[in-house]
């Protein structure tokens, strides 16, 4: 579980989520309104390390305050479930890392001062200082030493699978030549803006309550809570540290059911849970384009307006004015201009459109010329015109450089790195829960 980035403006009543977490410890509220009066118990062992009832409490409300999920009796289960898990997997993290610092002689964990510098930071994103952050979180039931807590579990992993894994790895060219040949294959697809949330079957306990998980979300996401503090929180996927934000995206790079999904959703919406082989997504579409090859094309016209029986006179006197405005048009900075002291003629801008949805003849013109150029006189039904192109551009985005997706791939493999050492941790270890 990471710390959401976003912490200020999102509404929680403290007394309610005090009195809810308490119905899920099984204590008053009145006793969760005074934290000092719980008598705490042991809510989990791992490897003889205890984690408390208080620990557990605290740690839930950290994550409804981080993530602004709203506490109802229907999603507490789910938030006590990720609540445990992430405190368990801190555990681990821990203790292997004070038995490298052991065994090596060297500092891994995460100083107090190394804590008070990604406080600052974070309070920094939300125009807060450090104390005033901590204040923040004190008012809402939230004891300084959980965001710390949290923060040194944080820091130290990410400090130690960097400096143990980071200079090993090698993204070989092939690599980076395979990606960027995929990505230009898939430039001419639709593609999709978006942010996802990934719950991972294998984590919580298998589909059914990935599901029910899911639809607990999207129903606080449909509430109001902020997309990236819940993807933050509960996402399975790498995304999860930029707030579930996965960029640009082509058809085809997600599961079959995600693209299915994607191709109806509008730009704005959430889809509902999608069930995969391994999990549940939820989607939020940000933004949709069509793909690179679609060139879209921006025009400026200047007009005489004919009938579609105009006779061969009235067409002939229409093509002499516009052939003597053609001269005094040197692009699209000037068409209107030019075209303003000439009496019948009439200029304006036509915006921008893919070259495959004009008119013929305006399509034929817009193939042929290049930005700046001017057309000979088009007939349409509507009248004579002149059609000046003033820009065009392919619709699709620019194809990542090889340092970029270098560095994504990168980013990739130290990521699955992580999650198969924290798998291997979980696996070894002696965990108790009560």
């Amino acid at each position: 579980m990471r710390l959401a980035r976003s912490v200020t403006g999102l509404v929680l009543a403290a007394s309610s989520a005090l009195a809810l977490a308490a119905f899920g410890m099984g204590v008053s509220a009145q006793e969760a309104a005074a934290p000092s009066a719980l008598s705490e118990s042991v809510a989990a062992v791992v490897n003889d390390d205890i984690i408390s009832t208080y620990d557990l409490m605290q740690r839930m409300r950290l994550l409804m305050v981080t993530s602004g999920i709203q506490p109802t009796e229907e999603n507490l289960p789910q938030l006590q479930r990720e609540a445990l898990r992430s405190l368990v997997d801190e555990r681990l993290q821990l203790q292997e890392l004070r038995v490298v610092e052991k065994e090596q002689k060297i500092e891994i964990v995460a100083t107090p001062a190394d804590i008070d510098e990604e406080i600052a930071e974070i309070a920094k994103g939300n125009n807060m200082t450090g104390p005033q952050l901590v204040a923040s979180l004190a008012a809402q039931g939230v004891g300084a030493e959980t965001l710390r807590a949290q923060l040194r579990s944080e820091i130290s992993w990410q400090r130690w699978i960097q400096g143990r894994y980071g200079s090993r790895l090698r993204v070989g060219q092939d690599q980076v030549k395979a990606t960027r040949e995929r990505l230009e294959l898939a430039a001419s697809k639709p593609q999709y803006q978006i942010g996802e949330i990934l719950i991972d079957a294998a984590r919580v306990g298998g589909m059914e309550q990935a599901m029910q998980g899911a639809n607990q979300l999207v129903e606080q996401l449909q509430k109001g809570a902020p997309f990236p503090a819940v993807a933050r929180q509960f996402s399975a996927s790498p995304t999860a540290a930029a707030g579930g934000d996965a960029g640009w995206i082509s058809a085809g790079e997600m599961p079959a059911e995600v693209d299915a999904t994607l191709e109806r959703l509008r730009p704005g919406q959430l889809s509902g849970p999608i069930p995969v082989k391994d999990g549940v997504y939820i989607v939020y579409l940000r933004e949709k384009r069509t793909g690179a090859a679609a060139t879209l094309i921006s025009l400026k016209q200047a007009a005489v307006a004919l009938s579609g029986d105009a006779t061969a006179a009235q067409l002939e006197a229409a093509r002499v004015k516009l052939e003597g405005l053609r001269p005094r048009v040197t692009g699209c900075d000037n068409i209107e201009t030019a075209a303003a002291g000439m009496d019948g003629v009439l200029a304006g801008d036509l915006g921008e459109a893919e070259i495959q949805d004009l008119a013929p003849a305006f399509r034929e013109a817009a193939e042929s010329l290049q930005p700046g150029q001017l057309s000979a006189p088009i007939r349409t039904a509507a009248g004579l015109h002149l059609v000046a192109v003033c820009g065009k551009r392919q619709s699709g985005a620019a194809i990542p450089t090889a340092q970029q997706i270098e560095n994504r791939l990168y980013g990739q493999q130290l990521a699955m790195i992580s999650k198969r050492y924290l798998r291997d941790l979980r696996n070894s270890a002696t965990i108790e829960t009560r």
